[in-house]
């Protein structure tokens, strides 16, 4: 059975009196399993899906990196997607598949400071350095992530999140209904290319919220730009984590948080 296309048409919208085609995003249910066991369910857009497991499992730290993984088996059934991962158990970290199997029930789960700590894992291929990111990056991602956004830019509907070059170019972008899917499959897709190997960071259109400090701080971005203000448990995540915040702030200005001392 074929995936299921990210979106469908539909003719049943007005625009100023005049009925008009619509994009509408698919949001499918897709587990993620490990050696034929299941592991979790997401509700996500149908596409990128093999990014998707590699970066959940690697952000919840069930791995340390893709080659950790062998093979990635998808496959598609009438109630929704499955993706199971081929892992050496010996690779696997056991206290993070009881934790996810636990906490999915009620959400993405908190992963407080004393887990953020573990998640902040290096890709294989060497540490990632950190850089200052100017304001002028910071802007000109935010103005140039519209263009990656081919699924948003039909449905109106799902989040974007981008790795960006210091100097704020895009070097690749994911899409999903939920804002810590995109950002997953983001990761994923990174580290499925044996990346990142060159500093940068993340710009994402969502808030900023903990979970997306946690997953940025893993991958080892250098700051995480959103398009809304952080949350304060994210605050409180990104000084743990010596991960730099910005948002889009009053008139299209960067606006940056304090992520070191207290705040002012």
């Amino acid at each position: 059975m074929p995936a299921p296309p990210p979106t469908r048409r539909t003719a049943h919208v007005d625009l100023q009196g005049k009925p008009a085609a619509w994009g509408v995003a698919e949001e499918t249910a897709i587990e993620i399993g490990f050696n034929g066991e299941p592991w979790t369910v997401m509700m996500a857009t149908p596409a990128d899906v093999e990014d998707l497991a590699i970066g959940l499992a690697f952000t919840e730290g069930a791995i340390s990196s893709a080659a950790d993984v062998a093979d990635v088996s998808v496959k598609v059934w009438p109630e929704g997607i499955t993706a199971d991962l081929a892992v050496d158990t010996r690779k696997l970290a056991s206290a993070a598949l009881r934790r996810r199997a636990l906490e999915g029930v009620t959400g993405c789960g908190l992963c407080g400071v004393e887990t953020l700590a573990q998640a902040m894992r290096h890709p294989a291929g060497g540490a990632v350095e950190t850089v200052d990111i100017t304001d002028a990056a910071i802007a000109r991602a935010f103005a140039a992530l519209p263009a990656h956004q081919p699924l948003n830019a039909a449905t109106r509907t799902v989040h974007a999140a981008a790795w960006c070059a210091p100097d704020g170019t895009i070097l690749t972008a994911r899409e999903d209904v939920g804002r810590h899917n995109a950002l997953d499959k983001l990761i994923g897709g990174l580290l499925r290319a044996g990346g990142p190997q060159e500093p940068g960071f993340i710009v994402v259109s969502s808030r900023c919220s903990f979970e997306l400090v946690y997953k940025a701080a893993a991958i080892g971005a250098s700051l995480l730009a959103s398009v809304s203000a952080p949350t304060g448990l994210a605050l409180d995540l990104a000084r743990a984590a010596g991960l730099a915040l910005a948002c889009q702030g009053p008139g299209g200005a960067v606006a940056r948080f304090a992520t070191e001392g207290a705040d002012a």
